[in-house]
């Protein structure tokens, strides 16, 4: 079976084709800059060789629009020299990532009219990511008429918060007209990691306590308990939380008002300032970890604070959901940072023995590719670095829904 992976944005198309036999990618790439002057489309296929090499080749030119896009990915998926299928028809589904499913959704679903009508619904609630998803979908079920539209949700993982962590203290009318609560994001990666370190553990997903820790330019965490996620990091958008790349986490509401009467600064410049240009880039100018360490070690004073903020906000979730969960079987690190930077993971276990977390030196400074286990001989909690691969979720979901 195959299935090909969509990723919609607002001005990029990021795709993969599986095949679901081996759950191996057939072709992957990535549409940009779509109705800009000058656009890119990066294609890559696996090569039947046993070292595993791919061919990759890029084409530059205008795209005029989402559906040339589409156009241009479906021919070079059925083109001679650089597709791997013969027909659009092989395609059996089209699994597409959706940020927001709003309460509407609390698993992965077949699309349909009433389910692209229920997407817009939410738009309100994700007005940057909704519409080129929906939009995505809208292209897609044009260009694939014979494959299967499924749905698959970041919030949807969320779903099981239990009301005392998904309300807000605010006017109640608030949630039950506009629907204002905490819904997280991330879900796809935090539950491909919490099935991946069950099966590391070798112990079913239920019978586990785990925090997930999902470290890339947007970062969030997860209070796993016996299986269902009962709390997570990540609110009404995903702008509360951790410290990110460009994103501010929490900060005390009352500091936009602040800006707008003090500073005069626009809702449109405040939202700007909080999701553009805070976070990592706003302590000390840059928003890319490597950077950040780089800096501190040469010395950087802000890139020392930066990276000091950043790491004790993980620390302080990490001991709330310790407490919110009531035992911890196993911390998982995850995504861009969570999986390549030994000295973040360092920092964030540092001081943590007392909740029976110790990281050994020497297993957390290694390259890791597969899942891996960096906690001390001593540590009564399993620590352990696990990739995630949210695209080969959204696979496993597009597969398990379309044969049950």
């Amino acid at each position: 079976m195959k299935i090909l992976v969509i990723n919609t944005g607002s001005s990029s198309i990021k795709y993969q084709l599986f095949d679901m036999r081996h759950e191996s990618v057939l072709a992957s790439g990535v549409a940009e800059k779509i109705g800009e002057p000058l656009g890119k489309l990066s294609h890559e296929i696996s090569t039947a060789s046993a070292a595993g090499e791919s061919k990759k080749t890029v084409f530059q030119g205008k795209i005029d629009n989402h559906q040339k896009a589409f156009v241009q990915i479906a021919d070079l998926l059925v083109n001679p020299e650089h597709g791997v299928i013969n027909n659009k028809s092989a395609v059996a589904a089209v699994g597409h990532r959706v940020v927001h499913g709003g309460e509407a959704f609390h698993s992965t679903t077949l699309i349909d009219d009433d389910v692209m009508a229920a997407i817009e619904e939410n738009i309100p609630l994700a007005p940057l990511h909704n519409p080129p998803n929906l939009t995505g979908i809208q292209v897609a079920r044009s260009i694939f008429p014979d494959s299967v539209q499924v749905a698959v949700f970041d919030t949807a993982f969320h779903q099981t918060l239990p009301a005392k962590a998904f309300m807000y203290p605010l006017p109640f009318w608030l949630y039950q007209k506009e629907r204002v609560r905490r819904y997280g994001f991330h879900g796809t990666s935090h539950h491909y990691v919490a099935e991946k370190c069950a099966n590391y553990l070798k112990k079913p997903l239920f019978a586990l306590n785990l925090i997930t820790v999902h470290l890339g330019n947007g970062a969030s965490i997860a209070a796993i308990k016996k299986g269902r996620c009962v709390d997570t990091s990540m609110g009404m958008t995903p702008l509360e939380g951790l410290v990110m790349g460009t994103r501010c986490g929490d900060i005390d509401p009352a500091i936009p008002f602040f800006l707008a009467n003090h500073l005069k600064m626009s809702f449109k410049d405040i939202d700007r300032l909080l999701n553009k240009k805070s976070g990592l880039l706003g302590l000390c100018g840059t928003n890319d970890m490597r950077e950040v360490i780089e800096k501190k070690q040469a010395g950087d004073e802000k890139a020392a604070l930066a990276l000091e903020v950043y790491c004790y906000r993980i620390k302080k979730y990490i001991g709330a959901y310790i407490a919110a969960l009531g035992n911890l079987d196993a911390l998982v690190f995850t995504a861009g940072i969570g999986e390549n930077s030994p000295d973040v993971r360092m920092r964030v276990c540092e001081g943590l023995d007392g909740l029976g977390i110790a990281v050994d030196p020497r297993k957390n400074d290694t390259f890791i590719t597969r899942s891996t286990e960096v906690n001390s001989s001593a540590s009564k909690v399993k620590v352990l670095v696990i990739p995630t691969d949210e695209e080969l979720k959204i696979a496993q979901e597009t597969q398990k829904i379309i044969t049950s």
